[in-house]
């Protein structure tokens, strides 16, 4: 099991960065593709970005592709999300996840330890 805690977000203008960071506990981290995720109020979660164990492939929304990346660090335990450019649309709550269904990737039904949440607000 894998226990997950973001952190990182914040209000800032538009057109600004932020780095989300999530660390897990476990020893199986490592074993594991990540994702992250975002939920507006009144939507539904959507996928922003994945990553897989080792590193060498990366997924993202088109909504968010060349303005985000994420990476990890394994030594650390620790996933991060690179928000550059930020647009009032990306404002929502950030999660991040553990995905344990290999053949999904942009979908929460792939995902499983999910965190408990940092909130992103982006105003004009």
């Amino acid at each position: 099991q894998v226990q997950l805690v973001e952190s990182g977000g914040g209000l800032v203008q538009a057109g600004t960065s932020l780095r989300l960071s999530c660390a897990a506990s476990g020893r199986t981290f490592r074993g594991y593709d990540m994702g992250w995720f975002r939920q507006a109020p009144g939507k539904e979660r959507e996928f922003v970005a994945a990553i897989s164990w080792s590193g060498g492939s990366t997924y993202y929304a088109d909504s968010v592709k060349g303005r985000f990346t994420i990476s990890r660090d394994n030594a650390k335990n620790t996933v991060y999300l690179q928000m550059n450019s930020l647009k009032p649309e990306d404002t929502a709550d950030y999660y991040c996840a553990a995905k344990v269904v290999t053949t999904i990737v942009a979908d929460t039904r792939g995902y499983a330890y999910w965190g408990q949440g940092t909130q992103v607000t982006v105003s004009s």
